[in-house]
Protein backbone atom coordinates (compact mmCIF):
# COMPACT_ATOMS: atom_id res chain seq x y z
CA UNK A 1 0.00 0.00 0.00
CA UNK A 2 2.83 2.35 0.92
CA UNK A 3 4.66 1.38 -2.26
CA UNK A 4 1.53 2.21 -4.25
CA UNK A 5 1.16 5.56 -2.55
CA UNK A 6 4.83 6.36 -3.13
CA UNK A 7 4.49 5.44 -6.80
CA UNK A 8 1.40 7.60 -7.10
CA UNK A 9 3.22 10.54 -5.58
CA UNK A 10 6.14 10.08 -8.00
CA UNK A 11 3.76 9.94 -10.93
CA UNK A 12 2.03 13.08 -9.75
CA UNK A 13 5.37 14.89 -9.42
CA UNK A 14 6.42 13.72 -12.90
CA UNK A 15 3.09 14.76 -14.36
CA UNK A 16 3.31 18.20 -12.75
CA UNK A 17 6.87 18.67 -13.98
CA UNK A 18 5.90 17.69 -17.51
CA UNK A 19 2.96 20.03 -17.39
CA UNK A 20 5.24 22.90 -16.32
CA UNK A 21 7.69 22.16 -19.14
CA UNK A 22 4.88 21.99 -21.66
CA UNK A 23 3.45 25.29 -20.42
CA UNK A 24 6.86 26.97 -20.69
CA UNK A 25 7.35 25.54 -24.17
CA UNK A 26 3.89 26.67 -25.16
CA UNK A 27 4.55 30.18 -23.89
CA UNK A 28 7.86 30.32 -25.76
CA UNK A 29 6.23 29.05 -28.93
CA UNK A 30 3.41 31.59 -28.67
CA UNK A 31 5.95 34.43 -28.45
CA UNK A 32 7.39 33.50 -31.81
CA UNK A 33 4.52 31.59 -33.40
CA UNK A 34 4.35 32.02 -37.18
CA UNK A 35 0.65 32.90 -36.99
CA UNK A 36 0.96 35.61 -34.33
CA UNK A 37 0.21 39.11 -35.71
CA UNK A 38 2.99 41.60 -36.34
CA UNK A 39 1.73 44.81 -34.76
CA UNK A 40 2.31 48.19 -36.43
CA UNK A 41 1.01 51.29 -34.65
CA UNK A 42 -0.32 54.61 -35.93
CA UNK A 43 -1.01 57.67 -33.77
CA UNK A 44 -2.72 60.23 -36.01
CA UNK A 45 -5.73 62.55 -36.25
CA UNK A 46 -8.90 60.57 -36.96
CA UNK A 47 -11.04 63.43 -35.68
CA UNK A 48 -10.47 67.18 -35.79
CA UNK A 49 -9.26 69.53 -38.55
CA UNK A 50 -6.66 67.13 -39.98
CA UNK A 51 -8.76 63.96 -39.76
CA UNK A 52 -8.99 63.74 -43.55
CA UNK A 53 -5.21 63.30 -43.69
CA UNK A 54 -4.93 60.84 -40.81
CA UNK A 55 -7.68 58.65 -42.24
CA UNK A 56 -6.25 58.83 -45.77
CA UNK A 57 -2.78 57.77 -44.64
CA UNK A 58 -4.29 54.93 -42.59
CA UNK A 59 -6.41 53.79 -45.55
CA UNK A 60 -3.37 53.64 -47.84
CA UNK A 61 -1.32 51.66 -45.33
CA UNK A 62 -4.18 49.25 -44.62
CA UNK A 63 -4.73 48.76 -48.35
CA UNK A 64 -1.20 47.39 -48.70
CA UNK A 65 -1.14 45.46 -45.43
CA UNK A 66 -4.42 43.74 -46.34
CA UNK A 67 -2.93 42.68 -49.69
CA UNK A 68 0.15 41.26 -47.93
CA UNK A 69 -2.03 39.42 -45.40
CA UNK A 70 -4.11 37.92 -48.21
CA UNK A 71 -0.91 36.30 -49.48
CA UNK A 72 0.15 34.90 -46.11
CA UNK A 73 1.64 37.93 -44.35
CA UNK A 74 5.33 38.35 -43.53
CA UNK A 75 7.06 35.06 -42.70
CA UNK A 76 3.65 33.50 -42.23
CA UNK A 77 2.47 36.16 -39.79
CA UNK A 78 -0.32 38.68 -40.54
CA UNK A 79 0.22 42.41 -40.03
CA UNK A 80 -2.12 44.11 -37.57
CA UNK A 81 -2.41 47.90 -37.84
CA UNK A 82 -3.54 49.43 -34.52
CA UNK A 83 -4.40 53.12 -34.07
CA UNK A 84 -4.88 55.92 -31.57
CA UNK A 85 -6.58 59.26 -32.31
CA UNK A 86 -4.54 62.31 -31.29
CA UNK A 87 -6.98 64.80 -32.90
CA UNK A 88 -3.88 66.70 -34.12
CA UNK A 89 -2.96 67.75 -30.58
CA UNK A 90 0.78 67.56 -29.99
CA UNK A 91 0.51 66.62 -26.31
CA UNK A 92 -1.86 63.79 -27.24
CA UNK A 93 0.55 62.58 -29.92
CA UNK A 94 3.22 62.15 -27.24
CA UNK A 95 0.91 60.56 -24.66
CA UNK A 96 -0.65 58.15 -27.12
CA UNK A 97 2.68 57.20 -28.66
CA UNK A 98 3.82 56.12 -25.21
CA UNK A 99 0.50 54.38 -24.61
CA UNK A 100 0.46 52.43 -27.87
CA UNK A 101 4.05 51.25 -27.39
CA UNK A 102 3.31 50.06 -23.84
CA UNK A 103 0.00 48.42 -24.68
CA UNK A 104 0.61 46.95 -28.13
CA UNK A 105 4.40 46.35 -28.40
CA UNK A 106 4.53 47.36 -32.09
CA UNK A 107 7.53 46.45 -34.23
CA UNK A 108 7.28 49.97 -35.71
CA UNK A 109 5.09 53.06 -35.79
CA UNK A 110 3.95 54.89 -38.90
CA UNK A 111 1.95 57.80 -40.24
CA UNK A 112 1.82 60.37 -37.45
CA UNK A 113 0.63 63.63 -39.02
CA UNK A 114 1.97 67.15 -38.49
CA UNK A 115 5.30 68.89 -38.01
CA UNK A 116 4.45 70.20 -34.53
CA UNK A 117 3.22 66.77 -33.43
CA UNK A 118 6.31 64.99 -34.71
CA UNK A 119 8.62 67.59 -33.21
CA UNK A 120 6.92 67.01 -29.85
CA UNK A 121 7.45 63.24 -30.12
CA UNK A 122 11.10 63.79 -31.03
CA UNK A 123 11.61 66.21 -28.13
CA UNK A 124 10.00 63.77 -25.69
CA UNK A 125 12.50 61.09 -26.72
CA UNK A 126 10.04 58.20 -26.47
CA UNK A 127 11.17 56.54 -29.70
CA UNK A 128 14.80 56.37 -28.59
CA UNK A 129 13.86 55.35 -25.05
CA UNK A 130 11.63 52.51 -26.19
CA UNK A 131 13.67 51.55 -29.24
CA UNK A 132 10.78 51.90 -31.70
CA UNK A 133 11.19 53.56 -35.11
CA UNK A 134 8.58 55.48 -37.10
CA UNK A 135 8.33 55.25 -40.87
CA UNK A 136 6.25 57.47 -43.13
CA UNK A 137 6.05 60.42 -40.74
CA UNK A 138 3.71 62.88 -42.47
CA UNK A 139 5.82 66.04 -42.64
CA UNK A 140 8.43 67.42 -44.99
CA UNK A 141 10.04 69.68 -42.38
CA UNK A 142 13.81 69.53 -41.93
CA UNK A 143 13.40 69.21 -38.16
CA UNK A 144 11.42 66.00 -38.62
CA UNK A 145 13.79 64.43 -41.15
CA UNK A 146 16.68 65.11 -38.76
CA UNK A 147 14.97 63.56 -35.72
CA UNK A 148 16.38 60.20 -34.54
CA UNK A 149 14.16 57.22 -35.27
CA UNK A 150 11.82 59.11 -37.62
CA UNK A 151 11.81 58.36 -41.36
CA UNK A 152 10.07 60.33 -44.13
CA UNK A 153 9.17 58.72 -47.47
CA UNK A 154 8.75 61.87 -49.58
CA UNK A 155 10.64 65.02 -50.56
CA UNK A 156 11.03 67.85 -48.06
CA UNK A 157 9.12 71.13 -48.06
CA UNK A 158 12.36 72.85 -49.04
CA UNK A 159 12.63 70.54 -52.06
CA UNK A 160 9.05 71.39 -53.04
CA UNK A 161 9.40 75.16 -52.87
CA UNK A 162 12.88 75.17 -54.46
CA UNK A 163 11.63 73.18 -57.42
CA UNK A 164 8.57 75.43 -57.81
CA UNK A 165 10.54 78.68 -57.64
CA UNK A 166 13.03 77.29 -60.16
CA UNK A 167 10.16 76.57 -62.54
CA UNK A 168 8.58 80.00 -61.98
CA UNK A 169 11.87 81.76 -62.67
CA UNK A 170 12.18 80.06 -66.06
CA UNK A 171 8.81 81.51 -67.18
CA UNK A 172 9.52 85.01 -65.88
CA UNK A 173 7.42 85.04 -62.72
CA UNK A 174 8.87 87.51 -60.21
CA UNK A 175 6.14 88.45 -57.71
CA UNK A 176 5.03 85.65 -55.37
CA UNK A 177 2.91 85.63 -52.23
CA UNK A 178 3.06 82.99 -49.51
CA UNK A 179 0.28 81.67 -47.28
CA UNK A 180 1.62 79.64 -44.38
CA UNK A 181 0.34 77.99 -41.23
CA UNK A 182 1.85 79.76 -38.25
CA UNK A 183 3.64 76.84 -36.59
CA UNK A 184 6.61 74.54 -37.19
CA UNK A 185 5.26 73.53 -40.59
CA UNK A 186 4.81 77.11 -41.73
CA UNK A 187 8.14 78.31 -40.38
CA UNK A 188 9.93 75.52 -42.28
CA UNK A 189 8.06 76.41 -45.48
CA UNK A 190 8.82 80.10 -44.94
CA UNK A 191 12.54 79.41 -44.49
CA UNK A 192 12.57 77.31 -47.65
CA UNK A 193 10.71 79.98 -49.60
CA UNK A 194 13.08 82.73 -48.46
CA UNK A 195 16.09 80.68 -49.56
CA UNK A 196 14.54 79.65 -52.88
CA UNK A 197 13.41 83.21 -53.69
CA UNK A 198 16.93 84.50 -53.15
CA UNK A 199 18.46 81.70 -55.23
CA UNK A 200 16.14 82.23 -58.20
CA UNK A 201 15.70 86.00 -58.23
CA UNK A 202 12.05 85.95 -57.15
CA UNK A 203 10.50 88.63 -54.97
CA UNK A 204 8.52 87.23 -52.04
CA UNK A 205 6.15 90.19 -51.92
CA UNK A 206 3.93 89.12 -49.05
CA UNK A 207 4.09 86.49 -46.33
CA UNK A 208 0.74 85.92 -44.60
CA UNK A 209 0.19 83.45 -41.78
CA UNK A 210 -2.93 81.95 -40.22
CA UNK A 211 -3.36 80.23 -36.81
CA UNK A 212 -2.55 76.53 -36.59
CA UNK A 213 -5.44 74.05 -36.85
CA UNK A 214 -7.91 76.71 -38.00
CA UNK A 215 -9.38 77.99 -41.25
CA UNK A 216 -9.08 81.62 -40.09
CA UNK A 217 -7.52 82.84 -43.34
CA UNK A 218 -9.49 86.09 -43.75
CA UNK A 219 -6.60 88.35 -42.79
CA UNK A 220 -4.19 86.44 -45.04
CA UNK A 221 -6.64 86.64 -47.94
CA UNK A 222 -6.86 90.42 -47.61
CA UNK A 223 -3.09 90.88 -47.37
CA UNK A 224 -2.29 88.70 -50.36
CA UNK A 225 -5.13 90.05 -52.53
CA UNK A 226 -3.89 93.59 -51.86
CA UNK A 227 -0.35 92.70 -52.96
CA UNK A 228 -1.44 91.80 -56.53
CA UNK A 229 1.04 88.94 -56.90
CA UNK A 230 1.41 86.69 -59.95
CA UNK A 231 1.50 83.45 -57.97
CA UNK A 232 0.33 82.45 -54.48
CA UNK A 233 2.07 79.48 -52.88
CA UNK A 234 -0.15 77.76 -50.31
CA UNK A 235 1.97 76.43 -47.47
CA UNK A 236 -1.27 75.34 -45.83
CA UNK A 237 -3.10 72.26 -44.65
CA UNK A 238 -6.15 70.91 -46.49
CA UNK A 239 -9.07 72.67 -44.77
CA UNK A 240 -7.31 76.05 -44.61
CA UNK A 241 -6.10 75.72 -48.20
CA UNK A 242 -9.63 75.07 -49.44
CA UNK A 243 -11.00 78.02 -47.46
CA UNK A 244 -8.28 80.30 -48.82
CA UNK A 245 -9.05 79.36 -52.44
CA UNK A 246 -12.74 80.10 -51.89
CA UNK A 247 -12.17 83.46 -50.20
CA UNK A 248 -9.33 84.56 -52.47
CA UNK A 249 -11.48 84.23 -55.58
CA UNK A 250 -14.23 86.26 -53.90
CA UNK A 251 -11.66 88.93 -52.94
CA UNK A 252 -10.68 89.49 -56.56
CA UNK A 253 -7.63 87.25 -56.69
CA UNK A 254 -8.62 85.51 -59.89
CA UNK A 255 -5.61 86.99 -61.70
CA UNK A 256 -3.13 85.07 -59.55
CA UNK A 257 -2.16 81.47 -60.13
CA UNK A 258 -2.46 79.24 -57.07
CA UNK A 259 0.11 76.55 -56.23
CA UNK A 260 -0.66 74.24 -53.33
CA UNK A 261 1.77 72.14 -51.33
CA UNK A 262 1.61 68.38 -51.53
CA UNK A 263 0.06 68.18 -48.06
CA UNK A 264 -3.24 69.60 -49.36
CA UNK A 265 -5.54 66.70 -50.22
CA UNK A 266 -6.46 67.40 -53.83
CA UNK A 267 -9.39 64.96 -53.81
CA UNK A 268 -10.92 66.89 -50.91
CA UNK A 269 -10.19 70.21 -52.63
CA UNK A 270 -11.78 69.14 -55.90
CA UNK A 271 -14.85 67.87 -54.06
CA UNK A 272 -15.20 71.08 -52.03
CA UNK A 273 -14.65 73.50 -54.91
CA UNK A 274 -16.13 71.60 -57.83
CA UNK A 275 -14.44 71.17 -61.22
CA UNK A 276 -15.09 74.71 -62.41
CA UNK A 277 -13.62 76.56 -59.42
CA UNK A 278 -10.77 74.08 -59.09
CA UNK A 279 -9.71 74.53 -62.72
CA UNK A 280 -6.21 76.01 -62.94
CA UNK A 281 -5.26 75.06 -59.38
CA UNK A 282 -1.72 73.65 -59.49
CA UNK A 283 0.10 71.66 -56.86
CA UNK A 284 3.28 69.81 -55.96
CA UNK A 285 3.39 66.05 -56.39
CA UNK A 286 6.00 64.37 -54.18
CA UNK A 287 4.87 60.79 -54.68
CA UNK A 288 4.49 59.02 -58.03
CA UNK A 289 1.04 59.22 -59.62
CA UNK A 290 1.65 58.04 -63.18
CA UNK A 291 0.86 54.48 -64.27
CA UNK A 292 4.30 53.99 -65.80
CA UNK A 293 5.55 53.04 -62.32
CA UNK A 294 4.79 49.61 -60.92
CA UNK A 295 3.88 50.92 -57.47
CA UNK A 296 1.22 53.20 -58.96
CA UNK A 297 -0.29 50.37 -61.02
CA UNK A 298 -0.37 48.15 -57.93
CA UNK A 299 -1.94 50.90 -55.83
CA UNK A 300 -4.61 51.72 -58.42
CA UNK A 301 -5.52 48.06 -58.88
CA UNK A 302 -5.98 47.52 -55.15
CA UNK A 303 -7.74 50.87 -54.71
CA UNK A 304 -10.24 50.03 -57.44
CA UNK A 305 -11.21 46.85 -55.59
CA UNK A 306 -11.42 48.58 -52.20
CA UNK A 307 -14.58 49.99 -50.64
CA UNK A 308 -12.75 52.06 -48.01
CA UNK A 309 -14.32 55.57 -48.08
CA UNK A 310 -11.18 57.14 -46.61
CA UNK A 311 -8.92 56.37 -49.58
CA UNK A 312 -7.93 59.60 -51.32
CA UNK A 313 -5.03 61.26 -53.11
CA UNK A 314 -3.07 61.33 -49.82
CA UNK A 315 -3.40 57.56 -49.38
CA UNK A 316 -0.45 56.86 -51.69
CA UNK A 317 1.85 58.15 -48.95
CA UNK A 318 0.55 55.57 -46.49
CA UNK A 319 0.67 52.86 -49.14
CA UNK A 320 4.33 53.52 -49.98
CA UNK A 321 5.31 53.74 -46.30
CA UNK A 322 3.58 50.41 -45.67
CA UNK A 323 5.27 48.74 -48.63
CA UNK A 324 8.69 50.04 -47.59
CA UNK A 325 8.09 48.80 -44.03
CA UNK A 326 7.16 45.32 -45.27
CA UNK A 327 10.36 45.15 -47.31
CA UNK A 328 12.32 46.19 -44.23
CA UNK A 329 10.53 43.59 -42.08
CA UNK A 330 11.33 40.90 -44.62
CA UNK A 331 15.03 41.76 -44.33
CA UNK A 332 15.12 42.14 -40.53
CA UNK A 333 17.14 39.58 -38.56
CA UNK A 334 14.29 39.30 -36.07
CA UNK A 335 10.72 40.58 -36.22
CA UNK A 336 10.67 42.84 -33.21
CA UNK A 337 11.16 46.58 -32.68
CA UNK A 338 14.93 46.27 -32.32
CA UNK A 339 15.33 44.13 -35.42
CA UNK A 340 13.07 46.26 -37.59
CA UNK A 341 14.65 49.48 -36.29
CA UNK A 342 18.15 48.24 -37.14
CA UNK A 343 17.08 47.12 -40.61
CA UNK A 344 15.35 50.44 -41.23
CA UNK A 345 18.34 52.52 -40.11
CA UNK A 346 20.62 50.81 -42.64
CA UNK A 347 18.13 50.46 -45.50
CA UNK A 348 19.05 52.11 -48.78
CA UNK A 349 17.92 51.76 -52.37
CA UNK A 350 14.58 50.23 -51.41
CA UNK A 351 12.65 50.01 -54.66
CA UNK A 352 8.93 49.85 -53.93
CA UNK A 353 8.10 49.71 -57.63
CA UNK A 354 9.81 52.41 -59.67
CA UNK A 355 10.17 54.66 -56.62
CA UNK A 356 13.35 54.28 -54.60
CA UNK A 357 13.89 55.20 -50.96
CA UNK A 358 17.17 55.57 -49.07
CA UNK A 359 16.82 55.67 -45.28
CA UNK A 360 20.54 55.37 -44.56
CA UNK A 361 21.35 59.08 -45.11
CA UNK A 362 20.22 60.59 -41.82
CA UNK A 363 19.09 64.18 -41.64
CA UNK A 364 17.20 64.16 -44.92
CA UNK A 365 14.08 62.65 -46.46
CA UNK A 366 14.36 59.28 -48.20
CA UNK A 367 13.34 60.80 -51.55
CA UNK A 368 13.73 64.11 -53.39
CA UNK A 369 11.14 63.39 -56.09
CA UNK A 370 9.07 66.49 -56.94
CA UNK A 371 6.70 66.99 -59.87
CA UNK A 372 3.70 69.22 -60.59
CA UNK A 373 0.11 68.75 -61.70
CA UNK A 374 -2.92 70.95 -62.36
CA UNK A 375 -6.68 70.58 -62.52
CA UNK A 376 -7.88 71.09 -66.08
CA UNK A 377 -11.33 71.04 -67.64
CA UNK A 378 -13.85 68.90 -65.79
CA UNK A 379 -11.45 68.28 -62.90
CA UNK A 380 -9.12 66.24 -65.07
CA UNK A 381 -5.50 66.15 -63.90
CA UNK A 382 -2.86 67.58 -66.19
CA UNK A 383 0.70 66.59 -65.30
Amino acid sequence: MSIGNQGGRRFARWRNACTAVLLLASAHWSAAAPGEPIVVGQVAPFTGPQAVTGRAIHAGAKLYFDAVNAKGGVRGRPIKLVTRDDAQKAEESVRLTREIIAAESPVALMGTVGTTNLEAIAKDGVLAQKGVAMIGAVSGASSVAQAPGIYVVKASYHDEVARLFSQLATVGVQRVGLLYQDDGLGQDVLAGAEAAAKAHGIQLVVRAGYPRNTVAVEKAVAEIAKAKVQVVFLGATTAAGIEFVKQYAAAGGAGSMLYGMSIIDTDALLKALGPQRARGYAFSVVLPQQGDRAVVREYLQLRQASKDPDISARSMEGFIAAKALVKVMESASILNAAGVGAALASAKAIDVGGYTLDFSARGQSASRYVDFAMFGTGGKLVQ
